[in-house]
């Protein structure tokens, strides 16, 4: 039986090409938990955890994903047949309660492990990919109308992206809408423009909301309200012709399964941290399917290694309705993979090989590994 025989973790620091606004914080750097497993054949597995904002997106931070899989999952995990996943998921299940992006870059380590040790993809433990890439979207989260408008031409001319989010909520409703509505205009039907409000509304704000971006000619919007007023966010789908997405109130299948059942949202970001990992993704993706909701492939702005992770699983679903926005390693100053994510045609490719498909640049892993010289820290307003 091969065993995991060590289970390492690092806080990665890696700055951002420009402010990423969002309502509760602006970002300069995303910082970037990585886990290593080592396995008593001499294999390894590669994991990560990433949150957005520290803790002003949500209850865990870097700090804490480290902390929680060094004291808590490492020591029950190590020892373990490190094939049976499902044995291990019950070992983290008893051992931590809550922390999913912790308990995801864990099981990401695995999953890539036992890939690379059977000589395929995750995709295949998953049931196999049934495509090779998915329509991926930017965000253009800069604040300033004129800035985001040059942003998306120059996506639109190489190809590169025709679906944009635009994060809001921060500013007076109007204002808001006023600088959705001048980056739609210049766009025009040349792409398709979604906001996420990360539930900087009230009830009362999102109905005004969503009437106004209805009017600018938005696709959809994202989580409007606060994540714990699911009847509320019902209200907003059954009364709004735009599309509602359901995005920090998905924290899993118990949760998906409450909103599929409710009919509370018009469409679930997937997102295989916020899930708890791989496998809570995965039946996450298959509540929303039987429920017939729309299927968008949600980040935490996370680097490639867990971009390739979440890549795996939904590239064997075959419909995203909304596509996807893992472009998190577009957002960085530099690459940690030795070998980059392919980003054509509008679509973000799945990557080839064992396991997540990708391996570290280690130069580079070591150059931003926190208290290094080229670390910069979160800034949030």
């Amino acid at each position: 039986m091969i065993t995991i025989d060590r289970i390492t973790t690092e806080i990665i620091d890696l700055p951002t090409i420009r402010g990423h606004v969002l309502s509760m914080a602006t970002m300069t750097a995303q910082s970037v938990v990585l886990v290593r497993m080592d396995f008593s054949d001499g294999s390894t597995g590669l994991g990560e955890g990433t949150s957005i904002g520290g803790l002003s997106y949500g209850s865990e931070s870097p700090e804490s994903i480290k902390s929680a899989i060094d004291n808590y999952l490492a020591p029950v995990l190590v020892g373990t047949d490190a094939g049976n996943i499902s044995a291990a998921r019950n070992l983290i299940a008893r051992a931590v309660r809550g922390n999913p992006i912790a308990r995801s870059a864990v099981e990401i380590a695995m999953w890539d492990g036992l890939g690379k040790r059977l000589g395929v993809p995750v995709a295949q433990l998953f049931g196999g990919a049934v495509r090779q890439g998915i329509e991926v979207a930017w965000t253009l989260a800069s604040g300033n109308s004129e800035k985001d408008i040059a942003e998306a031409e120059e996506m639109l001319e190489t190809r590169r992206h025709r679906q944009f989010k635009l994060k809001i909520g921060k500013r007076a409703l109007r204002d808001d809408l006023a600088h959705v509505g001048r980056i739609k205009a210049a766009l025009g039907d040349r792409a398709t423009l979604t906001v996420d409000v990360n539930q900087a509304w009230d009830l009362h704000t999102a109905r005004e909301g969503l009437r106004g971006l209805e009017e600018i000619g938005v696709a959809m919007a994202e989580q409007p309200i606060d994540l714990r007023q699911r009847d509320q966010l019902k209200s907003l789908t059954d009364g709004s012709a735009i599309a509602v997405m359901a995005d920090e109130a998905l924290n899993g299948p118990v949760d998906a399964l409450r909103h599929a059942g409710d009919r509370a949202a018009d469409a679930f970001a997937v997102k295989v941290a916020q899930s708890g990992g791989l496998a809570n993704a995965a039946e996450v993706i298959a509540i929303a399917q039987a429920a017939g909701i729309g299927l968008y492939g949600g980040t935490m702005l996370e680097s490639g290694v867990a971009t390739a992770a979440s890549l795996q699983l939904f590239c064997t679903v075959e419909h995203w309705a909304w596509g996807c926005e893992l472009f998190g390693p577009l957002l960085f100053t530099d690459e940690i993979l030795a070998e980059p994510l392919t980003y054509r045609d509008f679509q973000v490719w799945l990557p080839e090989g064992p396991g997540i498909g990708v391996a570290l640049d280690e130069e580079r892993v070591r150059r931003y590994r926190r208290g290094g010289s080229a670390a910069v820290p979160i800034v949030a307003e």
